[in-house]
């Protein structure tokens, strides 16, 4: 019989975000077998509920994007960067999918664990650690692959190596990606707005990933990591350009980078002393997101133009955790406890040229460049949590207390470059915040297969330095600001659900209700100046109440004659409860039915994904469709080549057009343009891996 991985609840560390019966994971096998590049694929069939918006780069779990929504990577927080004036926003999908060893997916709200921003979820990912390539005992362990990737015509090679020599092992990984613009489609190849062929489009992505570890006696191990990832893009913007508009063809380049370094000192525990087990490490990461354009205007601002904005923040810090196992009578406790304090810095900043430099007109009012968006702002942030599994004797139910408490600080700094931002504003005020978020969590799990829970949990996020201190815009044209008066968002999560059964027959089902107070978002600010800014003022400001509710259910059935089956689908419908109408973050109903079969040397699938269409009461600007796409793939491990598998899929099988709903959301297009918009038509994969 072939092995067949199924997502279940997340084999995590203790004091991990993933330690609850609200997640899932997916392995490193799944991960290969479903031939995930992207945090797309993910969501395509695997993860129906986790969603992508490239517009954002922000990752969407529950109808939640952005800050909302916390990632991880070995359990360091990554910070979401949100520059709310000229795009430079994400940061989140800076690594490769080939340097993890598994994804944790966290539903819903239970700040007590994660912190600030984990309202909608956690996105968890796990890097590969030596002992993930050892193979037959040995000592050493190796893998190589290459995958080409039809949707943007990309070839990514990836290769890995560890070694132990005594209580010592060491690992290298690395992996590169060469390749083109997303296809979809579009097929008119046309300058200007008409056009639907995408843009053409280059880049190129490397990751590098160094772990050493050492064993110490007593079950303590130590040691050290160090990442480097990096994506540059450049894109000729097509539909910028035409032969009597401002920008002529060939004189529009888009630029996109994205950065991500990490080096982390780490530390873990399994000696059953006076704590069970910990973990630790202390970091410092940095990421950065840049955007621009190099072009030459024809008849505004006649000459040449360029753009270059630039978010970048800086993070030390320190998070660890621990478990504690005891008995006090007849109760039966499980203590985790967990710390995460860190200091940070972000800068936004916008420089460029073009002949506004050299003599002003009326359209220079709002061409602004060398200056920055928002001040300097430092930021420190403290947490410390604890929870208590306690099982009541042999009753097998278990009750979980617990709490979180948060403190918040941004100190904004003046510098030369927001000296010279054309609004001239003024140097905001600090803001400070702290919160207490507790969680009660009631299970029942009469057998190792079956857990039956519900959980009641508040949420917590602060407002990011955009949302607080941006400021964009001109005397004479419009203006775009933070509001440093914001209060912190805060949530109510209600959730029931059940798990049953293991890798051969099994399924997971959950309900779940939140509420959330203070959701900020920019709205038209209340006070309007139209003498010194004629097309309107927005600002950030809290909502005062919004709701998103749903299901997700997900089964598996493996039979003896070689054949498997699962199914899955993710609900949740969101609300504005002072507008009324339905939010557009949050996705429509999707559902995802497999079938396959699989020997010991090699297997198929086929996978069906359907999608409701937007409602018409949604405040999305597209009513995206719905849609249903097939995609078939297929592996072999020859026999005489062990280590050896060869792996291939079609996907979109029937080149269906088909619209996701959360990239375009926020899209203003015509019946003509609306394929510049859809995702890939049919495409394949093809992939070999060799492990040694």
């Amino acid at each position: 019989m072939g092995t067949v991985v199924v997502s279940g609840r997340a084999a995590s560390t203790p004091g991990g975000v993933a330690d609850t019966p609200q997640a899932s994971t997916a392995s490193r096998q799944e991960i290969e077998q479903k031939q995930i590049t992207r945090i797309e694929d993910l969501g395509r069939s695997l993860e129906p509920g986790v969603n992508f918006n490239r517009n954002t780069g922000a990752v969407n779990i529950r109808g939640l994007e952005g800050p909302r929504v916390l990632t991880t990577i070995d359990g360091i927080p990554v910070p979401y960067l949100n520059d709310t004036t000229r795009g430079s926003s994400g940061g989140v999908d800076l690594f490769d999918f080939s340097s993890l060893a598994g994804v944790d997916i966290v539903r819903g709200t239970d700040s007590s664990r994660g912190g600030s921003g984990a309202l909608g979820g956690v996105l968890g990912l796990r890097t590969l650690e030596p002992e993930d390539l050892f193979r037959n005992g040995r000592n050493w362990g190796a893998y190589t692959g290459i995958l080409y990737d039809g949707s943007d015509d990309s070839i990514r090679p990836s290769g890995a190596f560890a070694l132990r020599q005594g209580s010592t092992s060491a690992l290298f990984q690395g992996s590169y990606a060469k390749g083109h613009e997303l296809d979809t489609k579009g097929s008119l190849d046309v300058y200007g707005p008409l056009r639907t062929k995408p843009n053409p489009s280059d880049y190129d992505q490397h990751n590098l990933l160094f772990k050493l570890r050492h064993d110490l006696e007593g079950g303590h191990r130590i040691g050290v990591t160090a990442e480097r990832f990096r994506r540059d893009r450049d894109t000729d913007d097509k539909r910028m350009q035409s032969l009597t508009g401002n920008y002529r063809p060939g004189d529009y380049t888009g630029r996109n980078e994205g950065a991500r370094d990490r080096v982390s000192l780490d530390y873990s525990y399994d000696g059953g002393g006076f704590l069970n087990s910990a973990t630790a490490s202390l970091y410092w990461i940095d990421q950065m997101r840049g955007t621009g354009y190099d072009g030459y205007r024809t008849t505004s601002v006649i000459g040449p133009a360029a753009r270059w904005n630039t978010y970048d923040e800086t993070t030390y810090g320190f998070i660890g955790s621990g478990e504690k196992l005891f008995d006090t009578g007849t109760l039966n406790h499980r203590v985790t406890m967990g710390l995460d304090v860190a200091a940070s810095t972000s800068e936004q900043y916008t420089g460029g040229y073009d002949n506004c430099l050299i003599r002003y007109v009326p359209a220079c009012a709002n061409l602004h460049t060398n200056q920055a968006d928002e001040p300097k702002v430092d930021g420190k942030r403290f947490g410390l949590f604890v929870d208590d599994e306690i099982g009541l004797g042999e009753s097998n139910f278990y009750i979980t207390p617990g709490g979180r408490f948060d403190w918040v600080d941004r100190s904004p700094k003046m510098t030369d470059a927001f000296g010279e931002n054309a609004s001239n504003p003024e140097l905001p005020s600090s803001f400070t915040d702290s919160a207490f978020s507790p969680k009660l969590r009631i299970a029942y799990r009469p057998s190792d297969t079956l857990e039956v829970y519900g959980q009641w949990a508040m949420g917590f996020r602060a407002p990011t330095a955009g949302e607080l201190y941006s400021s964009f815009g001109g005397p004479g044209t419009y203006l775009r600001q933070g509001n440093s008066d914001l209060e912190s968002e805060t949530s109510h999560g209600f959730e029931l659900g059940a798990r049953f059964g293991d890798d051969d027959l099994g399924f997971r089902a959950s309900i779940f209700h939140n509420r959330y107070k203070n959701f900020i978002e920019a709205t038209t600010a209340a006070v309007q100046d139209p003498r010194n800014y004629p097309f309107g003022i927005t600002q950030f400001d809290n909502l005062d109440r919004v709701q998103i509710s749903g299901f997700e259910f997900a089964a598996h059935k493996r039979f003896n004659n070689g054949f498997n089956v699962a199914g899955s689908i993710a609900f949740a419908r969101g609300e504005n409860d002072e507008t009324g109408a339905y939010l557009g973050s949050v996705p429509p109903i999707k559902a995802v039915a497999s079938v396959g079969y699989a020997t010991e040397y090699w297997g198929t699938d086929l996978t069906f994904i359907g999608v409701q269409g937007v409602s018409d009461q949604s405040d999305a600007t597209f009513k995206a469709p719905g849609y249903g796409i097939v995609d078939v793939s297929a592996w072999w491990k020859p026999e005489q080549v062990d280590g050896l598998t060869i792996r291939g899929g079609v996907y979109n099988l029937f080149d269906r057009t088909y619209y996701d709903a959360i990239n375009v959301r926020s899209t203003t297009v015509t019946s003509a343009t609306d394929s510049y918009f859809s995702e890939p038509g049919r495409h394949f994969k093809l992939s070999v891996a060799k492990q040694f």
